[in-house]
């Protein structure tokens, strides 16, 4: 996505689109070496809360319809990864509980 919006000449939304896309990774690879149960929920934290503003993005190039694209898949992908993170979260939280 970030290539197709440089080639088209927008390159402010491409490289927050970069930036928060690549920032969810790097926070769950992160979370891998995580201290404890609270470092782990901490880093998926903010890879979640990367995933959201990610899809700020890709909504806002949506509808400003900036470029001409189909957008629905990486929308479809955001948001199973949002899923799968908050998912993770609240279990982790529920068992640091117990």
């Amino acid at each position: 996505m970030y290539k197709i919006l440089v080639d088209s000449r927008e390159f402010v939304l491409s490289k927050q689109l970069l930036r928060s896309g690549t920032s969810i990774g790097a926070n769950v690879a992160e979370s891998t070496a995580a201290q404890s149960a609270s470092d782990f929920i901490h880093k998926l934290s903010i890879a979640s809360k990367e995933a959201r503003e990610t899809k700020y993005w890709l909504m806002l190039l949506m509808q400003s319809r900036l470029i001409d694209y189909n957008y629905s898949t990486y929308l479809k992908d955001i948001d199973e990864i949002i899923n799968i993170l908050t998912s993770i979260i609240k279990t982790m939280q529920e068992k640091k509980r117990s």
